[in-house]
């Protein structure tokens, strides 16, 4: 069968990679990629803003299925335009993909559903979230509604920080993402990662990981979109895990139904384990960047069998099983990051994979036949091992085996794994 994937980024990378292993692929396309994606699939020239012209491809190419690897062409319907075509696409519709695109809307949600979530306020005015502040005690939690590429969440230590960040929010620091701001309680515990795929009825664990959103070490610094990952995480235990399905995945994906917007595709739930339970922080309705490369460096089953169940309504057929190894990944970001990133670095990647490492690219191009730096985030360095402690020596082994001068990373991912570790 012949499948497109939509997406340019490390996660579509780990995507292309897994597709591509499938027996049961004929030809995957990739639009519009990256050089580490033409290295399992075609690469091809498309606008993915142009449904009309991705279903007239998906037409002439006999495409059997669509994997959407990033929010913002879900959150825009292409799901649904596709749909309308007869073309099976593993991703959700416009009105479920809200649990992404609003932030507003997931919350709510989880108000009639009962699920167990942060307190918070939406405003969509400066004068009503500075009003809205004296609800809460420091330090403050504001998320921009809309998307905002991972960066449109503030935390802000003081009362004073809080009004400059709303005043930037509402000043057009996110754009038409900043148009409403939804402040929220703040919750204390570690943070961790759940996916789970549904195609509306049939609910499918599909692994942990634990993610670093701070650009420096110790977790310190801005947010980024992500600075490494390492999967499972050991944190989510067992009984964790079944908590925040029954309680948290389960009733997101009945209510959904219930309402008139049946989810289909991945569902990936952002909790804080707090001293309560879980709490939903948010959903992402696409796997993450970059959970997706450690997800997919430890799934053993066929990805291409399980999308197409869960785009054809026939979930329940399946199950996954992932490897119990520990996988984890390390971002090489360019200087500049998370500001405005350094471009056209050079990069050799010749021994990089040596040690059984694999690299995929996020944000890479060719230039004048030489690999270069793209845009902030460029490649993911991953690396598996029994535990945390040897997936992270081997993936900064491969980190230390890269020709990148105008790159860097955090030293220091999994880091409270590691620790954890050491005093087993």
């Amino acid at each position: 069968m012949n499948i497109l994937l939509l997406g340019s980024g490390g996660r579509e990378h780990a995507l292309a990679w897994k597709l591509a292993q499938s027996p049961s692929l004929t030809r995957l396309y990739a639009a519009p990629g990256n050089p580490g994606i033409g290295e399992e699939a075609e690469l091809v020239a498309l606008d993915v803003t142009d449904h009309a012209a991705v279903a007239r491809f998906c037409k002439e190419h006999d495409i059997a299925l669509v994997v959407v690897g990033p929010e913002a062409p879900l959150v825009a319907g292409l799901a649904d335009d596709l749909r309308a075509e007869g073309i099976p696409v593993f991703g959700p519709s416009k009105a479920a993909a809200q649990l992404e695109g609003s932030k507003g809307f997931t919350k709510d949600l989880c108000d009639r559903a009962g699920i167990p979530t942060a307190g918070y306020v939406r405003t969509t005015s400066l004068d009503g979230a500075l009003a809205a502040l004296d609800r809460f005690a420091a330090p403050y939690v504001l998320k921009a509604d809309g998307l905002a590429a991972g960066k449109g969440v503030v935390i802000a230590e003081t009362h004073a920080e809080a009004e400059e960040a709303l005043t930037d929010m509402f000043g057009g620091a996110f754009g038409e993402a900043g148009a409403e701001v939804v402040i929220e309680e703040f919750l204390t515990g570690e943070e961790a990662s759940l996916f789970a795929l549904t195609d509306g009825t049939a609910i499918l664990p599909f692994g942990s990981a634990q993610d670093h959103k701070r650009v420096g070490e110790g977790d310190t610094g801005p947010n980024t979109g992500g600075m490494g990952a390492y999967s499972p995480a050991p944190v989510l235990t067992a009984e964790l895990e079944a908590q925040a399905m029954r309680e948290i995945i389960e009733p997101t994906v009945h209510t959904m139904a219930a309402e008139g917007m049946p989810y289909s595709g991945v569902l990936y739930a952002g909790l804080m384990l707090t001293s309560e339970g879980p709490k939903l922080i948010e959903y992402n309705c696409r796997f993450g960047d970059p959970e997706c490369q450690v997800l997919m460096s430890r799934l053993e089953s066929d990805l291409v069998r399980i999308m197409l169940a869960c785009a054809e309504g026939r979930l329940a057929e399946c199950d996954a099983r992932f490897a119990d190894e520990t996988a984890l990944t390390v971002v090489m970001a360019a200087k500049g990051y998370p500001g405005t990133p350094e471009k056209g670095g050079a990069i050799d990647l010749r021994d990089a994979e040596a040690g059984g490492a694999k690299v995929f690219h996020a944000g890479t191009a060719i230039k004048d036949g030489r690999l270069v730096a793209n845009g902030g985030r460029v490649l993911n360095v991953t690396a598996t091992g029994q535990n945390v402690t040897e997936a992270q020596a081997a993936a900064y082994a491969a980190v230390d085996r890269i020709d990148f001068a105008s790159g860097f990373c955090r030293r220091d991912i999994g880091w409270r794994e590691v620790a954890r570790e050491a005093t087993d």
